[in-house]
């Protein structure tokens, strides 16, 4: 470096300095990108994110090449400004160089350019992939023994870097993307990919109708009966039963009562109309709901009935209920048309006590508790562990509500003051 003139040294430190800024850039963008983006565009073809994602198949050969990058330009920076320091300053230059350019690599070529890098890690990372990859095939050689020794060094602590990378995501960290998505995801799509992740915690105790609220044909009744049952059907599936549901024969469809009731009253018999059924599906208590959704699908089927491990029938549960979970109720507005829920024009809200917990979570924006009890009945209950009288006040999750009716050992209706809610867990008074 004698013959070299300061000016020349000068401008090669700046050049260094520029160089050691695109080592630490380029590292902090390739280690910051959004590894799902990065595969979308490299699916599309982008040049940029193909190469990038070919460097980050390996990160520890990656770093590698940086790091020595990197190092040799700062070695050689220090050596460079050690020279012109000394040539001005003499003996003193040496600590004025070391300090200096700590200072300048600091801001220059650290700090400042991996902020840059994190903030637009894509602007980064993809130009700097084209520099990157020709620079990793001429460095080969230098790379692959740099990381001969340090892989050699973590296999001694148990890392294997082979199989230290990976991309796969569970449903929680899933729940989390769709969140942060902002506006690129409308907040209605958000709802309904969260409630697709949700189906395996949910049962079809949660979505079936119970047992006391299945309507049907009883064919123990008269003749006549059977018929008025048939002609005020109001649902697309009816269960066709003996006397009570446990005892059910099948399912018969409106498509079947038209044409049953297309029959004269005395020619319609009861053994036509079990010709007319269809068999039934059985599903376990406790089957997650995306098992049963693809039950449904694999056998062709829109209804079943849920029973326990005894086989007695607990409820009835439909593909059309399982398919509200997903894109919520198909009512405008579920509170003003549920036979369940009441709104009354002091602000207070009745309820029936059979009115299930996720029904009124998901109608009025609730958090009443899902682990536990099914129904808003059983959920009271719980919290009171005893049989209430009609009057009864309390603050249930922070509510306030008083029970209206209690019948047969069931509580009927409550009363809920919602604009009163306080956010506390039990309060009974």
């Amino acid at each position: 470096m004698e013959n070299i003139s300061t000016t020349t040294l000068s401008l090669i430190l700046v050049a260094l300095i520029v160089l050691s800024g695109f080592f630490s850039s380029s590292e902090t963008g390739m280690m910051s990108l959004n590894r799902y983006r990065l595969k979308n565009l490299a699916k599309k073809g982008n040049k940029g994110a193909l190469l990038t994602q070919k460097l980050l198949a390996r990160p520890d050969r990656l770093i590698g090449l940086i790091l020595i990058g990197n190092n040799f330009v700062n070695i050689l920076a220090a050596s460079i400004a050690t020279v012109i320091c000394v040539r001005i300053w003499g003996d003193l230059g040496i600590a004025i160089a070391t300090l200096g350019l700590t200072i300048v690599i600091l801001i220059f070529a650290e700090v400042t350019p991996k902020t840059l890098a994190a903030l637009h890690p894509e602007k980064i990372a993809y130009p700097a992939s084209f520099i990157l990859t020709p620079l990793y095939k001429v460095c080969f050689i230098f790379v692959w023994g740099l990381n001969a020794v340090t892989n050699g060094l973590l296999k001694l602590v148990g890392v294997n870097v082979e199989h230290g990378q990976n991309d796969n995501l569970n449903s929680d960290e899933l729940k989390i993307i769709v969140s942060d998505a902002g506006a690129l995801i409308p907040k209605r799509h958000q709802n309904m990919l969260l409630s697709v992740l949700d189906l395996e915690k949910v049962t079809v105790e949660d979505i079936m109708i119970p047992r006391n609220e299945v309507t049907g044909v009883d064919l123990e009744l008269p003749i006549d009966e059977v018929i008025s049952q048939m002609r005020n059907a109001v649902h697309t599936r009816l269960p066709v039963y003996r006397d009570e549901i446990d005892n059910v024969e099948g399912f018969l469809h409106s498509r079947q009562i038209i044409k049953l009731l297309a029959y004269d009253d005395e020619d319609l018999t009861k053994e036509l109309i079990l010709e007319a059924i269809t068999p039934v599906y059985f599903i376990p208590e406790g089957t997650p709901l995306n098992t049963q959704l693809l039950n449904f699908q694999r056998k062709k089927l829109r209804i079943g009935l849920v029973v326990d491990e005894y086989g007695d029938i607990l409820g009835l549960a439909t593909l059309e209920d399982i398919l509200e979970e997903i894109v919520g109720e198909f009512t405008t507005d579920f509170a003003d048309t549920s036979k369940d829920i009441q709104k009354e024009k002091d602000g207070s809200i009745i309820i029936d006590g059979s009115a299930t917990i996720r029904d009124i979570n998901r109608s009025l924006d609730w958090t009443l508790p899902t682990d536990g009890p099914k129904t808003l009945n059983g959920l009271i209950l719980e919290y009171i562990e005893a049989i209430p009288q009609a009057g009864t006040g309390m603050r249930l999750s922070g509510y306030p509500m008083e029970i209206l009716q209690v019948k047969s050992n069931m509580i009927k209706s409550v009363r809920v003051w919602p604009e009163l809610h306080a956010d506390q867990t039990l309060d009974i008074a």
